[in-house]
């Protein structure tokens, strides 16, 4: 059996989103995953992977934290000799490309997105370049999740020996069913994702300021990732939101939703965009990349542009407008789109085929 490494910043976010390569990869291989919390270790041990529990701060610019990351993944590499690294996410993708490709050990990265580190300007954008042409020039492989953040990483000179696009995480299916569209005059509206600036936090409250009344209501799902608790706890008092919170089993609440609403600045492929629609519900979203992908403007949802509060209001609008009848339709529509185009079962397979190039399997 061959040895695998993964590395990650988030046990939740490999187990939701990643679990079907993984069973894939434990079929034939040793499993060992690098994490820094518990959130899903024993789902995680159950089937079969070996856990180690690695500290990261993922958005902090420490160097001296940084060189100790890139340290404890060089021993792990050197104590475990892996026959293939898996990277996800930015400090995995790059202090793990170091030590991979210093010890001669192929590896797999996957750009899950770019979040703000490219809106940075001078110096400090330099150096991200940098860092990442130097973490991922001798990847065996770099996954993209949308062509664009693809285009930035050729324009900037960051490359490997080859790079594949896949469509995002895809999403399962099975898990995430179809469900049938609510009745009721009521429509909520649902906010998915970690609350901060870059996710549309601001223009999703200003547009619950504008909007709510005794039917129209504003969900927030997600932990509070900036500092806006004071500001949301306001808000809910006032009755202009409501916050569900954390969950790592979003299904009921998708369900239970008029719309989906994924506001973001930047996405490599919105996992909660993609989820909602598999679930049969219409989508309000950014016309970005990792959006404009996975819905069809006025067929399966609405698009507006990001940080514009008044365009999400215009969409939102429009979706009140719609009949219950034409907002279900416009819910079947997204579950067909996912099915032909978001299945993860194809998306695993993508990553099973190289890892078996890479392998000689």
């Amino acid at each position: 059996m061959g040895r695998i490494l993964i590395l990650t910043n988030s046990s939740g976010g490999l187990y939701d989103f990643r679990n079907e390569f993984v069973q894939a990869l434990l079929a034939g291989h040793e499993v060992y995953v690098s994490m820094p919390d518990d959130v899903k270790e024993k789902e995680l041990t159950a089937e079969g992977c070996r856990i180690i529990k690695t500290d990261i701060n993922r958005r902090g610019i420490n160097p001296l934290e940084d060189l100790k990351l890139y340290r404890t993944y060089s021993r792990m590499m050197k104590a475990l000799k892996p026959d293939l690294v898996v990277t996800y996410t930015i400090k995995p993708n790059i202090y793990g490309g170091f030590a991979a490709a210093r010890r001669k050990i192929p590896y797999i990265a996957t750009i899950t997105g770019l979040g703000g580190a490219f809106d940075r300007t001078g110096i400090l954008l330099r150096l991200i370049v940098t860092m990442y042409r130097t973490g991922l020039k001798k990847a065996a492989c770099v996954f993209f999740q949308n062509e664009e953040n693809r285009g930035i990483f050729q324009r900037l000179g960051i490359t490997a020996k080859k790079t594949r696009m896949v469509m995002g995480s895809g999403v399962n299916l099975d898990r995430h069913r179809y469900e049938e569209y609510p009745t009721g005059e009521d429509t909520h509206f649902l906010f998915v994702g970690r609350v901060m600036k870059e996710r549309g936090i601001l223009e999703y409250i200003e547009a619950a300021e504008a909007l709510h009344s005794d039917s129209v209501f504003f969900d927030i799902m997600g932990y509070c990732d900036e500092d806006y608790q004071d500001m949301l706890d306001e808000l809910e008092r006032k009755g202009i939101v409501h916050q569900i919170g954390f969950h790592t089993e979003v299904h009921p609440y998708l369900a239970a939703a008029s719309a989906i609403v994924v506001a973001s600045f930047h996405e490599g492929m919105s996992n909660a965009l993609i989820e909602g629609a598999a679930t049969g519900r219409p989508v309000i979203a950014s016309n970005i990349s990792g959006c404009l992908e996975a819905f069809e403007e006025g067929q399966t949802g609405f698009g507006f542009t990001p940080g514009h509060a008044e365009e999400l209001i215009r969409a939102m609008k429009m979706f009140l407008s719609l009949s219950t009848k034409e907002r279900a339709k416009m819910g079947r529509r997204a579950r067909e789109k996912m099915e032909k185009e978001f299945d993860r079962k194809l998306v695993t397979g993508e990553y099973m085929d190289e890892v078996r190039l890479i392998l000689g399997k």
